[in-house]
């Protein structure tokens, strides 16, 4: 990266980007928090079409930037890479998706994978399904991930159980669970953390 671009401000990194008033009205928006505004799905209508455009662009190349890291690395060991990732992935979606990270054995990214798709408060998950997916990619471990569009992160006692259940079949092919995030915007909770697993 260029040093000149390293010491330039969020502001006129964005400006770069989608132009100085759109940076302005986008920063404004968010409180000035850069991060925000690539998190979110959407911008005010100010601004102008072809600035959302190349902002949806950065957005998809920070999420596939996120997704490369996590095939060379210890997903284990870029946590906030994985969180990142599954922020800008299922973060913002209005209907509850499911997804899992299948790892190898030494917990690098061989698929991320969105396995089912649900309503605005539920997504029904097969854990045959499951199983086969991690059967197929020979995977040795997976962290699994879904949204809550209510924007609340808390799991629910149908995460818990369904989490169990996944935990009980993937461990007779000796494929460990790791965790189990979710995901309500930027808010992000870990079963693992939570003692849940």
């Amino acid at each position: 990266m260029s040093p000149c671009l390293k010491s330039m401000s969020d502001a006129d990194l964005l400006g770069m980007l989608v132009g100085r008033r759109n940076a302005a009205q986008l920063l404004r928006e968010a409180g000035g928090s850069l991060c925000e505004i690539l998190r979110e799905a959407e911008v005010s209508e100010a601004v102008r079409p072809q600035a959302v455009v190349k902002l949806d662009a950065a957005k998809e190349l920070i999420r596939r930037s996120l997704a490369e890291s996590m095939r060379h690395r210890d997903a284990l060991e870029s946590v906030a890479a994985v969180r990142d990732y599954l922020r800008l992935t299922i973060g913002r979606r209005e209907q509850e998706v499911f997804m899992a990270l299948f790892l190898d054995n030494k917990h690098r990214v061989i698929a991320p994978e969105e396995l089912f798709r649900g309503t605005l408060s539920q997504a029904i998950v097969y854990p045959r399904e499951v199983v086969k997916r991690s059967m197929a990619l020979n995977a040795a471990a997976v962290i699994f991930a879904h949204n809550h569009p209510s924007g609340v992160a808390e799991p629910s006692v149908a995460d818990q159980a369904i989490t169990r259940a996944l935990r009980n079949a993937l461990e007779l092919l000796d494929v460990r669970v790791l965790d189990h995030l979710v995901i309500a915007g930027n808010e992000v909770v870990s079963f693992a953390e939570q003692g849940l697993l």
